[in-house]
């Protein structure tokens, strides 16, 4: 039975974009991301080293705003920080929810994940979710670890404090709701770790570097995969030139190499990836699994970026019902909300990704990503909208 529960709505073409903001510290520095070099070299040249990346040679630095870090000797590349921000969805649609919400998860049913709980739940895998936090109180979201949860703002960790928006909240439950009153993730037995980088005042803006140091932590803490459905608008070419592809390539590099496999949504812009060269903010990485949306007809989702060489998988990302944190101001009170995007996409695969992990937890994320695109229902890597092709949780448990 589902309780107190008397409505759902749905939410369409939710996404995210980049801003232009630049973070500047407190004592009106600017805070940059520097890209090899060393911390004795970075403070001799006036420079504060606030964080090190792990294994990544990537360093947050405070230092004079105008100046340029990748003049220190041995610094390969630097930029000034800068925020991303979400798209404020359509104004929702109300409609009632009849019957049990099982039944309405017509994307658990399409990728025959209830079909796999019979092998494997999670149980015993942790999945990070990098957004704007998750609603521990949801009744779904018992299996949310509030002490290893975090949240990462202004280049500060802070203790968990729930969900600031409703975004983090639906990507958890689609992840690995626990099925106890509504609605059942991909990996319900898994244990979930928020890493808020969205603050709780002021602009909806996240940091890279904040990013980069959920990231850091998700490895250090031995995290089975995260799930960053965080990307950006597509970005030219040239922007792939700049400090930031570097730094992203290494601290994704990092977190892989120690274990932890990072999936990201492909973003929500119709956009051919591979056709000229753009990228997405989070996507467009090796070593990043990167998903494209599908929908109720398995297709693909006319909102979803695609690509050749650019995604890893489909998954079910049009009008997906899943957790809602009651105490938002999009849909007050409401506990469940179908919402689009390749934002619902990634953690369909994350949660997958823990089953996996269930089932051969020495496996490395390369192993973990190849095991998916085996259960795939496509015939091979190279297909512009769903790289190997959309998942198949039955599928991919029983090649295991």
């Amino acid at each position: 039975m589902v309780d107190n529960i008397e409505r759902r709505s749905v939410l369409a073409g939710i996404g995210l974009a980049t801003v232009g903001a630049v973070g500047v510290s407190a004592d009106e520095q600017a805070q940059y991301i520097v890209t090899g070099g060393n911390p004795r070299r970075l403070e001799r040249a006036g420079y504060t080293v606030a964080h090190e990346i792990t294994g990544a040679n990537v360093y947050l630095v405070y230092g004079p705003a105008g100046e340029d870090p990748s003049s220190v000797n041995g610094v390969n590349a630097a930029f000034e920080d800068f925020t991303y921000g979400l798209d404020e969805p359509a104004e929702p649609a109300d409609e009632s929810a009849e019957g049990e919400l099982e039944d309405e998860q017509w994307d658990k049913h399409l990728i025959n994940a209830f079909d796999a709980h019979e092998r494997a739940t999670g149980e015993g895998t942790r999945i990070g979710i990098i957004d704007t936090g998750v609603a521990d109180d949801h009744p779904d979201l018992g299996n949310v670890n509030t002490d290893a949860s975090r949240a990462f703002v202004g280049w500060e960790e802070g203790e968990h404090t729930g969900d600031v928006h409703y975004h983090g909240t639906h990507v958890a439950g689609i992840a690995a709701a626990t099925g106890d009153a509504g609605v059942t993730g991909v990996a319900p037995d898994a244990e979930i770790v928020s890493l808020r980088n969205f603050p709780s005042e002021g602009p909806l803006l996240a940091g890279v570097g904040d990013t980069f140091l959920a990231l850091d932590y998700a490895a250090e803490q031995g995290l089975d995969v995260v799930n960053m459905s965080i990307g950006s608008p597509p970005q030219p070419p040239e922007d792939n030139q700049e400090g930031y592809r570097i730094a992203r390539q290494q601290v994704v590099r990092s977190v892989t190499q120690r274990g932890t496999s990072v999936v990201t949504s492909a973003g929500n812009d119709s956009q051919n990836l591979q056709q000229g060269g753009w990228i997405s903010l989070w996507g467009s990485l090796p070593r990043a699994s990167s998903i494209s949306a599908t929908t109720e007809d398995d297709e693909l989702a006319e909102f979803s970026n695609y690509g050749a060489n650019e995604i890893s998988v489909g998954a079910p990302g049009a009008e997906i019902l899943s957790t809602f944190d009651p105490d938002n101001e999009a849909l007050p009170g409401v506990q469940y909300a179908s919402v689009s995007g390749t934002s619902m996409s990634a953690p369909q695969v994350a949660g997958l990704s823990a089953l996996v992990r269930e089932l051969e937890p020495d496996a490395n994320p390369n192993q973990v990503e190849n095991a998916i695109e085996r259960g795939a229902t496509g015939d091979g890597r190279g297909d512009p909208e769903t790289g190997a092709g959309r998942i198949d949780a039955l599928e991919t448990v029983e090649l295991l």
